[in-house]
């Protein structure tokens, strides 16, 4: 949880950070994802060392500003072909969830003073929808 005017791009290893994947069979959690897909927002030089140190996929399309910067440049281009547009169809999925917690009044002002509450907020919003989702799906 960040306050509202920070930029979400700074926080990108923090989240990463906090990733804990259960198994199915015995052992640890995972905490690396293979592929991190995210939007514009998110192509900083910061954040691609950062995945690329540790060995994860990227799946992050650049502004126009960088492509035309990269254009001056000599380096290596990013590729972002079919294959990789492909794959950044699924991101409507993140899109469509951000969308349905912000039809909550409470969510999209923002309107708690503590993080605590805003967070419960949040679980309870996506608790709910999830199951008038099940609900839905099963009728």
């Amino acid at each position: 949880m960040t306050a509202g005017n920070i930029n979400d791009t700074t926080m990108l290893s923090t989240v990463l950070d906090g990733i804990r994947v259960p198994r199915l069979g015995p052992g640890r959690p995972r905490t690396r994802p293979d592929r991190v897909l995210a939007d514009k927002g998110y192509p900083s030089k910061a954040n691609r060392a950062w995945l690329r140190a540790r060995g994860i996929a990227a799946t992050i399309p650049e502004r126009e500003d960088q492509i035309a910067h990269r254009a001056k440049r000599p380096g290596r281009p990013i590729d972002f072909g079919a294959e990789q547009q492909q794959r950044y169809r699924a991101r409507n999925v993140v899109e469509r969830c951000f969308n349905k917690l912000k039809q909550w009044r409470g969510i999209a002002m923002r309107t708690d003073k503590l993080a605590r509450n805003y967070r419960a907020a949040i679980a309870l919003a996506a608790t709910l929808i999830w199951l008038r989702s099940t609900l839905i799906n099963t009728a």
